[in-house]
């Protein structure tokens, strides 16, 4: 799609909710550092602050987010398991396989293995493009456009903007160039934990002229590719690196792990309501549940 037909045929809003909707019953780069990566600085105190807009879909692309899972968590050894989920692509995933193995094990939410469950469960993150507004901890950046990956808590804020909950309130459409609104992101440390409760947008505007907005519309990046089957490593390599992590020593295969490789687990039985799916419905934000992402960023 053209920035002239971007202009005559804009998003409207019940699309976004649509698509959604429609998923809401699903490529990140193997380096920790990605230049085109936006991210907001938290001071020694967790508080943190910048303003951003988000943009509209590239050429190309039907939604302006996408999203993905991922794991990350260290097994007895020292070893780090940090690898996007195939359930991000649609297919199994063995960490997810093992997940659902561990919670039906037992029925007692307090079990080692609820608890390994659980913190080995999978990770939920957006990607979209951003226009930075205001960045004061690195104003370099002002006037940039990024990817940001962010998570579950201000994905919820853009929903709420498309579908207010009350009569007096007007929808809108937080990627639109024309009608859209700047994200003021605002960062506390809330009981030890990275909060954005108090994060809001502002009044609609428009976000320049249409030079402006050609420009920046030429600059998006392509966010498609963190859902590229080509950076997903293999199941069985998956598995395989999840085997060397726990420590677990490899079984041949059954004939019938063989027959269900490819699909889908079979739902828990009434006594056991709760899948490995299930365990990542309450996801913290990014910066919670990669936090200890860090570590292996610095070395350590």
């Amino acid at each position: 799609m053209s920035f002239e037909n971007l202009k005559r045929n804009r998003d409207q809003i019940s699309k976004l909710i649509q698509a959604v909707e429609a998923t809401s019953g699903t490529t990140e780069k193997k380096s920790y550092q990605d230049d085109r990566l936006w991210k907001p600085v938290i001071d020694k105190a967790g508080n943190g602050y910048a303003e951003i807009r988000f943009l509209p879909a590239a050429e190309g692309q039907e939604l302006p987010w996408i999203r993905y899972w991922d794991h990350g968590f260290k097994g007895p050894g020292g070893q780090w398991y940090i690898e996007k989920s195939l359930t991000s692509i649609g297919k199994p995933d063995p960490v997810g396989e093992l997940n659902s193995k561990l919670w039906n094990t037992s029925d007692n939410d307090n079990s080692p293995e609820r608890k390994q469950a659980r913190d080995q469960k999978r990770r939920l993150h957006y990607v979209s493009n951003i226009l930075v507004i205001s960045d004061p901890s690195n104003p370099e950046n002002n006037g940039k456009v990024f990817m940001y990956k962010y998570g579950k808590k201000i994905f919820d804020k853009i929903m709420d903007m498309m579908q207010p909950q009350f009569q007096d309130e007007q929808p809108m459409n937080p990627f639109d160039f024309w009608e859209g609104a700047n994200f003021k992101i605002k960062i506390r440390k809330v009981e030890g934990w990275i909060n954005y409760d108090k994060s809001e947008f502002s009044s609609p505007s428009v976000l320049g002229d249409d030079a402006k907005l050609e420009a920046i519309y030429n600059q998006l990046h392509p966010i498609q590719e963190f859902l590229d089957p080509k950076t997903y490593p293999s199941y069985e390599e998956l598995k395989a690196k999840l085997h060397r992590v726990l420590n677990i020593a490899e079984q041949p295969m059954t004939v019938r792990e063989q027959v269900s490789l490819g699909e889908e687990m079979p739902a828990p039985e009434p006594r056991q309501p709760v899948t490995a799916e299930d365990l990542s419905a309450n996801n913290d934000d990014e910066d919670n549940t990669l936090s200890y992402f860090a570590k292996i960023a610095n070395g350590d």
